[in-house]
């Protein structure tokens, strides 16, 4: 009988060897695009050096800064120079790279501050297990309430003319204690005036909220709010419309800091 030419030959130990293509064969792992990191952080700057054209001065001085400094304390403790040299540069690298995410963040918070939509990007911009739901109240003109699920419980980020979000406020605020029980209700107004949290502000504040839920407390409650559903409102721009499109690298640089 002639043998198949097609069969799978046994691996060592007496088990067969998953064929090409099989079922349970591990998928092949994707390729990242070569230099794709490099590209976003040179998209990134691109971004940043068109709002800020003091940007690669302020690298420079970081960099020469750190670099001459750190070099001299190395050569006063008797380290030798081709030791301390590469150690200086390093440290100099990172020194620029931290002057040049603070100013990315600023540049960026520039470019979207005002608009409809600003406090919902940086709200999903933020790092940790914090559960979004963008535009839970939304007026016709924009103004808009977005809920916020996390340790600390239910956060409501209002934006848009006071007057206006307040009452969005109250009635999302009715609509959540219906079903939140003891659960902590925390209301935060975007603005400049008493009482109010910058879009700078937004993400520190409410990182310093107390952590009041265990992490399966937040998945029950995550449910019970999605029975809530949405409104009949207009929805809110996912993102600053006008520049949405020009921030995806700047939004990937912040991500990682």
């Amino acid at each position: 009988m002639a043998k198949d030419s097609g069969a799978t030959r046994p691996a060592r130990g007496g088990q067969a060897a998953p064929a090409k293509g099989a079922k349970g064969a591990r998928p092949a792992k994707q390729k990242r695009p070569r230099f794709e990191k490099s590209k976003q952080l040179i998209a990134a700057y691109k971004i940043t050096r068109q709002r800020d054209r003091t940007l690669p001065w302020l690298l420079l001085l970081a960099f020469f800064a750190t670099f001459g400094v750190l070099l001299l304390l190395l050569t006063l403790v008797d380290i030798p120079i081709w030791a301390a040299a590469p150690l200086a540069v390093l440290f100099g690298v990172l020194s620029a790279m931290i002057v040049f995410g603070r100013r990315a963040q600023k540049a960026a918070f520039g470019q979207v501050e005002g608009q409809p939509g600003a406090a919902y990007w940086v709200l999903q911009n933020m790092r940790g297990d914090w559960r979004v739901t963008q535009g839970v109240q939304v007026t016709a003109q924009l103004d808009a309430v977005h809920r916020v699920l996390g340790r600390p419980g239910v956060v409501l980020v209002g934006e848009g003319q006071p007057h206006r979000v307040r009452g969005l406020m109250a009635q999302e605020k009715k609509r959540i204690a219906r079903i939140a029980g003891d659960t902590p209700i925390y209301d935060v107004f975007i603005g400049d005036e008493d009482g109010e949290v910058s879009l700078r502000r937004l993400n520190t504040h409410l990182m310093k909220l107390p952590r009041n839920l265990s992490q399966a407390q937040v998945n029950g409650l995550e449910k019970r709010l999605a029975a809530l559903g949405g409104t009949k409102a207009p929805p809110v721009p996912k993102g600053p419309m006008p520049t949405r499109a020009r921030m995806t690298g700047l939004e990937r640089t912040l991500r990682r800091r």
